[in-house]
């Protein structure tokens, strides 16, 4: 069989969502502890999108193939039981065999929380970024513009990015706010790694004023990562939902 799973999780106290080597906490890990006990026989899980740590999903789409034949509701139940508190499996179904969370994506979607505010937050400190310069809002949407489309990403590509091409085309991104909190909505067939936060980071000099609307095309036009903005923090970025033709 082979299942497919909707994952939540808040990522502050997990090393990003693959498994890694060295052994540290990561989701992959505390999810495949967790459906193992459940099938009784390992299990290996892929994802729609990894995320670094820090870096928190609403809803992130996994699949795995089990012998195991169990309820759906059993891998949603069973799986809750052994995970812990920042983890949590909302839905399971099985799909057909030749499903992949990642390869049969069509579309990703991510959210960029900010509190925009004179004074820290201790309880949003986790979840999202504190600015407390004001941020204009209109001029970083009217900037972002020139992002929708297929564009060569690379300004906004990590050095330590693995994908074949730096390619890709942006459905919507804009910005939203209501009272202290801002929220950028960004959806794209695909990511570059921490391309989100480059793109943020960027569009955060605009919104402080410290550059002009302009900037930013020319920064998306020199395909140099050297030229655009830092790297926004992981705690305000959450994945949403990936998007199936199967689905």
């Amino acid at each position: 069989m082979k299942i497919v799973l909707g994952v939540e999780y808040l990522g502050t106290n997990f090393h990003g969502w693959q498994r890694q080597k060295s052994g540290v906490r990561t989701v992959q890990q505390v999810v495949e502890e967790a459906l193992s006990r459940v099938a009784d026989e390992q299990i290996q899980v892929f994802c729609c999108g990894r995320t670094d740590a820090g870096v928190h999903a609403v809803e992130q789409i996994i699949h795995f193939e089990t012998t195991a034949r169990r309820q759906q509701k059993a891998w949603v139940f069973g799986g809750n039981v052994n995970l812990p508190s920042d983890v949590n499996f909302l839905w399971a179904r099985e799909v057909a065999d030749d499903f992949h969370a990642r390869f049969n994506a069509i579309a990703r979607q991510y959210n960029y929380k900010i509190h925009n505010t004179k004074t820290r937050s201790a309880l949003l400190a986790a979840h999202s970024l504190w600015q407390p310069m004001p941020l204009d809002v209109q001029a970083m949407n009217t900037a972002a513009e020139c992002l929708l489309g297929e564009h060569d990403f690379s300004a906004f590509q990590s050095s330590l990015c693995q994908a074949k091409s730096p390619i890709k085309t942006i459905e919507f991104i804009h910005f939203t706010k209501s009272g202290e909190h801002i929220i950028l909505d960004i959806k794209a067939n695909a990511f570059l790694h921490r391309m989100v936060r480059n793109i943020v980071g960027t569009l955060l000099k605009i919104g402080r004023g410290e550059r002009e609307i302009g900037w930013l095309k020319t920064v998306l036009d020199s395909k140099q990562r050297q030229n655009a903005g830092s790297t926004a923090a992981p705690q305000g970025l959450y994945f949403v939902k990936g998007f199936y033709h199967q689905l």
